[in-house]
């Protein structure tokens, strides 16, 4: 084995540049149908905010499901392989929405795209063209689901080998900040390709928005194949780096002296019912339920809410612009980072108090959606900034929702916890989304009244109320169930 300088090498970066991206392109992918449905996808298969409210949440439960096994999975199969299978299924499953047009044309026996937006409005032919092309999104959609539902849990499980606990938090609020990266370039990126390609005839644009963004996934698994290893097997990892990694380590090591090194592969193993036995998994547990499907809703449905409210379609520069300024807003989540290594080194709290006092400050942000709808009434960009902001809030609370089941559960059962609370996170955004779409409908449809807003902008507002308050709820009850620092020995 050759001699490695003393000076320590910075690769762990590297590795965290690599989740970085693996998370931008993940939410790339899932933006891809929220920024082309209501004006490429819709007319042309006759959908209505029901049917999409629909696709967005059993996308939303099969990636629960998916993260609740992902997360076994993970720990089982380990990191490098985890993240090879992940990425390589949801990338498959982004390049297979453009055959869903193709799929429904034979399925209902027309011959072009043409003859698909030409179905009358509630016939039966339009009826069965919403119908199947509903059914074989859904089905693209459940693929890019079960390889999406794998990168928190193996993005965690990452950080945990390649930092220290007391870091930790900073490279998580970094690579969860490409949540908000891919919904910033989506919005200036998808909607262009979508035209570009349908000014070229090919299809209806939206089909190749879909392959060339699901292909970049392909490209990062190259990448990883070359640059990935564990820092104790890593060729850039030098000695001086690796004892900073393993300093936690070495610290239990030295409080619980043992005969050998509490590595992943010697330490017990956890099975999922030991897992969740645990009040941490479940306090984790609630606070993704509460909270992943407020973010999912800004994803989801922004570009709706601009075309609804505002007349404003995904391909106008004003629209791009807006959904760009408010994913260029949530940036300010890498706060969530630094704030509870401020609380830990300068303050001296544990981590697990630490992180509670940033998050508790986090939940207060979101309050202000409360605003977003009477203040859209003098101009859209008070609705768009407010939402930034509760979105930064969200990024930052997730960053630190993430850490806490790291500093709590040892190596060999993160993936595991992470996904179980995914699943409950997938759970909360499901019923969200599918409510949301009913609810748009219904509130169009009979020019629903609330707080002196009638019709589809009631129904925001309703769901603007719910955003509002499900961070200081999970906080609680999060803070109830573990009241104090308690690091889980396997």
């Amino acid at each position: 084995m050759k001699t490695r300088p003393n000076k320590m090498t910075n690769f762990r970066w590297t590795i965290c540049f690599m989740l970085f991206m693996a998370t931008t392109i993940n939410y790339m992918d899932r933006q891809v149908l929220s920024l082309t449905w209501k004006d490429f996808i819709a007319p042309e298969f006759h959908w209505t905010d029901t049917d999409y409210g629909f696709i967005a949440g059993v996308f939303a439960i099969v990636y629960a499901l998916g993260m609740l096994f992902a997360g076994r999975v993970i720990d089982w199969m380990g990191t490098r392989k985890g993240y090879l299978w992940t990425i390589g299924i949801w990338s498959l499953g982004a390049c297979l929405h453009a055959f869903c047009g193709i799929a429904t044309e034979w399925w209902v026996g027309v011959d072009n795209v043409e003859a698909l937006k030409q179905a009358e409005t509630g016939s039966a032919l339009a009826l069965s063209i919403a119908t199947v092309s509903v059914y074989f999104f859904i089905a693209a959609r459940c693929i890019l689901a079960i390889g999406e539902a794998g990168n928190f849990p193996v993005a965690t499980k990452v950080a945990a080998e390649y930092f220290p606990k007391k870091d930790r938090a900073f490279p998580t609020s970094i690579y969860n900040s490409g949540a908000a990266i891919g919904a910033l370039v989506a919005p200036v990126s998808i909607p262009t390709l979508a035209s570009y390609f349908r000014d070229l005839g090919v299809g209806n644009g939206w089909e190749m928005a879909f392959v060339i963004i699901g292909a970049l996934g392909f490209v990062w698994m190259g990448f990883w194949v070359f640059l990935y290893k564990r820092p104790s097997e890593s060729r850039w990892v030098n000695e001086a780096e690796l004892a900073y990694i393993e300093q936690n380590e070495e610290e239990e090591e030295e409080k619980t002296p043992q005969a050998s090194s509490p590595t992943e592969e010697n330490l017990p193993k956890m099975s999922f019912l030991q897992c969740i036995r645990y009040k941490q998994a479940w306090a984790f547990a609630v606070g993704k339920f509460l909270t992943d499907g407020i973010w999912w809703f800004f994803l989801f449905w922004t570009p709706a809410y601009l075309s609804d409210v505002y007349h404003l379609p995904s391909n106008a520069p004003m629209a791009q612009l807006l959904i760009f300024v408010l994913y260029a807003i949530t940036m300010l989540s890498i706060i969530g980072g630094w704030l509870p290594t401020y609380f830990v080194e300068k303050k001296g709290m544990n981590p697990y108090k630490g992180r509670m006092r940033a998050m508790l400050i986090f939940a207060f942000f979101p309050i202000i959606t409360l605003l977003a709808q009477p203040l859209g009434a003098y101009s859209y960009w008070y609705p768009i900034i407010i939402i930034g902001i509760a979105g930064a809030a969200h990024q930052a609370w997730s960053s630190n929702i993430y850490c806490t089941v790291s500093d709590m559960f040892p190596q060999n059962a993160i993936a595991t916890i992470i996904g179980f609370g995914g699943m409950a996170g997938g759970i909360g955004s499901s019923l969200i989304n599918m409510g949301s779409g009913v609810l748009f409908d219904y509130a169009a449809n009979t020019q629903l009244a609330f707080m002196g807003f009638t019709g589809k902008p009631a129904g925001y507002f309703i769901i603007f109320c719910i955003c509002s308050v499900a961070y200081l709820i999970g906080w609680i009850i999060m803070k109830a169930l573990v009241p104090e620092y308690k690091p889980i020995k396997p």
